[in-house]
């Protein structure tokens, strides 16, 4: 049911659970990515669609995130005839935890905060996620991430299945020890739900290596004394306490990854590129620093606070240091500021949108002036912006094959805390970058077998996988 006027207050769930919840789904195998659906990823029959999504249970408002991203993955299970057993399995998460808790605030008062973790699928290997920390976090949203989160793994030939998670809360509004106690309370919260070889969560937006190491070292006390390596509930840590180097900034650099080795089929050279930004948090401005050192020119930059551009190019080195000052790009003295219009009008040949979820609709599909997307961010072009986008010849990378890199890389720091070992940045970077290239190729595999766009492609070759599982494992009993 691929939408039509979106709209971000359509990401809200209309779902309401009490207190702490958890509910099961029908998973037998016990869902950064994208969500659009291009002109030609258009379901044959919207009525055969409508009646799925109505015997499944799901939202059939054409904005909600969740109702996007499922019809992606119906799509290209459509075109690759897979069994209907396996589509609904795939289109619910197995189990939905909410949970409510209490922290006290710097000023002595109390205050409730309310988190989540969703767990979509397992077949291939433990839950695997982040969690986002956000004023707007909703349940549809961490639906739709660990969804997607699926799709990745997947993809990207990682044995981890799809999970994510979350806290409705703004990072900004609190000291370091009011988060602390916050992050802490959380794991708590949900220690029983999450374990080193049953649920691993990671950073995601809001969230960072500080956070992850606060949850680390909570769950490690609440572990039984003995076992396996219980830091190893968690990736995205900081090196010194048992994370991986190439952490931080891999998501970042399986995006360059993925532009490297597609661009030239496309008739363009990473070398000659210009790009533009969107959102310069962890995976921005890394995907922006990366991309330079390969000889491409940053020449437009927004995020939360503004816009700014400046076509004899802008130093991403430069522009991070200073954001990492004054916390956005506003102001930034060796850029001119401009409008969002301008921003998107900004002639490149490679726009990254790496911010939030929903943000290419169709105004800004319209206003793009760009060769190729190349999606940093989970599911940032909607339904009805990627059909326009197609219309325009503008190629879409799609965030399942784009952004990987991180749960690439968190795979690795997983394997080092389970074996005790510690790799070097060079071994770090060549292993993620034989999983990007390797997803690469298999979603052109698809693509010239199935004669469909890249999303699709990318979409199809992570359920061929999912599917071989399946067929070997069973639905027990």
């Amino acid at each position: 049911m691929p939408p039509t006027t979106p709209s971000p207050a359509a990401k809200k769930s209309k779902t309401t659970v009490n207190g702490n919840h958890q509910s099961g789904g029908n998973n037998g195998g016990g869902r950064g990515g994208g969500s659009g659906v291009g002109a030609a990823a258009m379901p044959k029959s919207a009525g055969q669609m409508r009646a799925m999504f109505e015997e499944l249970g799901l939202p059939t408002d054409p904005n909600n995130l969740y109702g996007q991203t499922v019809s992606t993955m119906l799509h290209a299970a459509e075109v690759m005839d897979l069994p209907d057993y396996l589509r609904q399995i795939l289109a619910q998460p197995k189990n939905e935890i909410m949970v409510h808790f209490p922290v006290r605030m710097d000023n002595g008062k109390t205050r409730l905060f309310k988190g989540y973790r969703v767990q979509h699928n397992n077949a291939l290997g433990p839950y695997k996620g982040g969690l986002r920390f956000h004023h707007d976090v909703h349940l549809d949203d961490v639906k739709s991430l660990a969804f997607l989160m699926t799709m990745k793994c997947s993809l990207v030939g990682v044995p981890y299945g799809g999970g994510k998670g979350g806290i409705k809360v703004n990072p900004r509004e609190h000291s370091k020890g009011e988060m602390e106690r916050i992050v802490r309370r959380f794991t708590t919260a949900i220690a029983h739900n999450i374990g080193p070889d049953y649920d691993i969560p990671a950073p995601d937006v809001g969230s960072g290596s500080q956070h992850m190491a606060w949850i680390a070292d909570t769950y490690s006390f609440l572990s039984e004394i003995g076992g396996n390596n219980p830091i190893a509930v968690i990736t995205g840590k900081p090196v010194e306490y048992g994370g991986s180097l190439g952490r931080e900034k891999a998501t970042g650099q399986g995006v360059v990854d993925t532009l490297v080795e597609m661009l030239p089929e496309l008739k363009l050279r990473p070398d000659r590129c210009t790009f533009s930004v969107l959102g310069f948090g962890n995976v921005g401005s890394w995907s922006g620093k990366i991309f330079q050192d390969k000889g491409a020119k940053m020449t437009a930059v927004a995020d939360h606070t503004g816009f700014i551009a400046n076509a004899k190019g802008i130093d991403a080195y430069d522009l991070s240091d200073y954001v990492a000052k004054t916390g956005g790009v506003k102001g930034y003295p060796k850029a001119g500021a401009i409008t969002k219009d301008e921003f998107y009008q900004t002639k490149v040949d490679v726009f990254i949108p790496a911010a939030l979820e929903q943000m290419i609709q169709e105004p800004e599909a319209e206003m793009l002036n760009c060769k190729v997307v190349a999606e940093g961010a989970n599911a940032p072009t909607t339904p009805a912006g990627e059909r326009i986008l197609m219309e325009r010849g503008i190629e879409v990378l799609p965030a399942i094959l784009c952004n990987a890199g991180g749960v690439t890389v968190s795979y690795f720091e997983w394997v080092q805390n389970k074996t005790f070992q510690s790799w070097d940045l060079d071994y770090v970077d060549r292993e993620l970058n034989k999983h990007m290239v390797k997803a690469a190729q298999k979603t052109r595999a698809a693509r010239k077998q199935y004669s469909c766009d890249l999303r699709t492609a990318a979409y199809i070759a992570a359920l061929q996988r999912l599917q071989q599982a399946y067929e070997v494992r069973g639905i027990f009993p």
